[in-house]
């Protein structure tokens, strides 16, 4: 099946969801779940920003706080810390976030490009703005994010399943 011009045209949905006091939104589409953060295993010597891994129903899920990453706010874990877990390529990732906000239909047309500071800071994972009402979003894209040098950081510390998940014998 080919692209059509009207495949370019067509409204996507935005998850909305806040670091700090900055507006972040995602593709809904590549959100698996919300959940309340819960402790994770830590990595040894893995940057600070890659808190650890939990397993999600027998799934190995490393998780990431963009709070850090991002240098937008002094992360504090509590009951309303939310993990928005990712699916990208058949790979699933956390991302600690201070909140989620609402689902925004939006049109391509509305998204604005990034302003050019290649040379200041890495602005791949940046999708667009979003000038919507009194809010400016800022679109992340998932493929700039996970598939940067900071997530090849995450498969040199992948780690071996039986290292974190007590085996059978141990349980029995």
């Amino acid at each position: 099946m080919s692209n059509t011009q009207n495949d370019h045209v067509l409204p996507q949905e935005i998850l909305s969801f806040t670091l700090g006091s900055e507006e972040y939104g995602i593709n809904i589409l590549n959100v698996r779940e919300i959940r309340g953060y819960t402790a994770v295993t830590p990595l040894a010597d893995a940057p600070a920003f890659i808190k650890g891994v939990i397993n999600l129903r027998g799934e190995i899920v490393p998780i990431l706080d963009l709070r850090i990453r991002f240098g937008v706010s002094q992360p504090v874990y509590n009951e309303f810390t939310v993990v928005m877990i990712l699916q990208w390529q058949q790979r699933s990732v956390g991302l600690v976030v201070d909140s989620v906000s609402d689902v925004i239909t939006i049109s391509p047309g509305q998204i604005k490009p990034p302003p050019n500071l290649s040379a200041a800071f890495d602005t791949r994972y940046l999708q667009g703005l979003l000038a919507i009402e009194n809010r400016l979003i800022v679109l992340l894209d998932i493929e700039g994010l996970l598939s940067s040098k900071d997530m090849a950081l995450i498969d040199e510390t992948d780690v071996d399943r039986e290292a974190i998940e007590p085996s059978n014998q141990e349980q029995e």
